[in-house]
């Protein structure tokens, strides 16, 4: 491939501006490095992933925003569809760089995967890099964290992401998954190689942590990251930690996130009465991240339905040992400094944090295994190895 010029990115799914998803995540700390080699970057976005890059720095990005505010009352899926139709009718508007191009879709959701394939037919000679980082759960398996009301949520999205794997497969010319275990659903050693099909994993920045220093004390024994998702086991966590509390009374858990599960989280910690054994801290970064962090033991990655999920390593780049349960995915994307815990026994979760809490000698070699393979994670690295892959494909 001859040299990049220009690199257009579909990321119209943003809804928040107060939490931040592993995709939108993945492209804001390779632009901060891409940027720095010449490559011009166009961001197809919503309003709020415009004030969310703009929080991040990325203020010499040419914004492409679908401003669609006032249809947010129509709720989420008529926003996804009014965003999908503002940005396909940019995407056959804007004219073609003179350079190479690149377009990337930062997820598998339509506002995302459609202009992106709008803008592949246009730009012929166009290379198309389709991030499809979570296949979404069989809605009528027993394994789906779409139960109850949640039902219909898990079918539409199931369905909705059928006709976008068939797009990708047919016209992308490169696809970023998360994990090992999702390339070989694109690889077919045609079109898709070893080499066309990217387990991105994810990346944390291994310098920032070492600015805070480590307390004398610590204020929590465990911390969880993540959004209040039903895929993210934030409700089960509920549990564990009641488990938790049974045999250490004054233990002490943060939680940094919000989403959709926000007021179930709050009902159930008050159901259980652990309101003084949990802290809800909403959404962190940064430095105020780290922070809570150094003033933690372990990290719990409790996700019933994952391949992968690159917040919980954050926290290992400071030196916490973690717990999640033994998820296909996980056996590579945490392959050490992770304890495993058999699906999904609430039960056994709770007694590995407690091991780790209880066991200095245990605690100390999985927190060194857990920073070790942190280090691996490193963004400025990985910045360049997905760079790499681009301008080869």
């Amino acid at each position: 491939m001859k040299e990049l010029d220009s690199i257009y990115v579909m990321g119209n799914s943003i809804t928040r501006t107060d939490s931040l998803d592993g995709g939108t995540r993945i492209f804001i700390e390779c632009a901060k490095r891409w940027l720095g080699t010449g490559i011009k970057i166009y961001f197809f976005t919503s309003e709020e992933g415009y004030e969310q890059l703009h929080r991040y720095g990325l203020k010499s990005i040419k914004y492409i925003v679908a401003y669609s505010s006032k249809y947010q009352k129509l709720g989420l899926y008529a926003l996804y569809a009014v965003r999908m139709i503002k940005q396909c009718l940019n995407a056959i508007k804007i004219k073609p760089a003179s350079g190479v191009t690149v377009i990337y879709s930062g997820s598998d959701f339509w506002p995302d995967a459609i202009p992106a394939f709008v803008m592949k037919m246009r730009f012929k000679r166009a290379k198309w890099v389709a991030g499809f980082y979570l296949f979404a759960s069989n809605p009528f398996s027993s394994e789906t964290p779409y139960k109850g009301k949640a039902v219909l949520k898990g079918l539409i999205y199931y369905l909705s992401q059928i006709p976008v794997y068939y797009l990708v497969r047919k016209y992308a010319d490169m696809v970023w998954v998360t994990s090992e275990l999702d390339r070989w659903r694109f690889i077919d050693n045609k079109k898709f190689t070893y080499s066309k099909v990217v387990a991105v994993r994810g990346g944390v920045d291994i310098n920032t942590p070492t600015l805070i220093p480590e307390p004398q004390t610590k204020n929590f024994d465990v911390v969880f990251i993540g959004r209040f998702h039903p895929q993210k086991g934030v409700l089960e966590l509920i549990d564990i930690w009641k488990a938790v509390c049974a045999k250490k009374n004054n233990a002490k858990l943060a939680m940094i996130g919000v989403g959709e599960l926000e007021n179930a989280v709050m009902n159930k910690i008050k159901r259980y009465d652990l309101e003084q054994n949990i802290v809800l801290f909403g959404f962190k970064d940064g430095i105020e991240k780290i922070k809570i962090f150094r003033d933690s033991r372990v990290v719990v990655h409790p996700a019933i339905y994952d391949s992968g999920g690159m917040a919980a390593c954050e926290a290992m780049a400071c030196g916490l040992p973690g717990v999640s349960f033994d998820l296909p995915a996980l056996k590579t994307y945490y392959p050490k400094g992770m304890l495993k815990t058999p699906c999904f026994d609430l039960e056994a979760f709770a007694l590995n944090i407690l091991k780790l809490l209880k066991d200095e000698s245990f605690y100390k070699k999985t927190a060194t295994d857990a920073l070790d393979w942190a280090k691996e994670w490193d963004w400025d690295k990985r910045a360049i190895v997905l760079l790499d892959a681009i301008r080869n494909s």
